[in-house]
């Protein structure tokens, strides 16, 4: 498996935190990914919130448009993996919970 802590990741994770606004995303990822790579990111994660709520991998696939193998990878990081979509799901909830309030 690739070592993914290096200075270069260091770096790109660095240049995320000094980002402010909606904007400046869209600015940056525009940028420094491809369309399709942009998209199936955000597919991953609206994949993550769905197996969340407990949708099987076949309504998942026709809703995101994914195929159940990715399906398979998002749920195996979910459930097994460092914590990262569990932490952005439940910050992501809260947060609209405390917009709805």
């Amino acid at each position: 498996m690739q070592q993914i802590h290096t200075k270069s990741v260091d770096r790109l994770f660095e240049a995320l935190g000094t980002l402010k606004t909606k904007d400046e995303f869209y600015a940056f990822f525009e940028d420094i990914c491809t369309i399709t790579e942009l998209k199936d990111i955000a597919q991953r994660l609206d994949t993550a919130f769905l197996l969340n709520e407990g949708m099987n991998y076949q309504t998942i696939s026709k809703t995101v448009g994914i195929s159940t193998a990715t399906i398979g990878r998002v749920s195996k990081c979910l459930n097994y993996g460092s914590g990262g979509y569990k932490l952005v799901i439940d910050r992501l909830n809260n947060s609209e919970a405390q917009d709805e309030a």
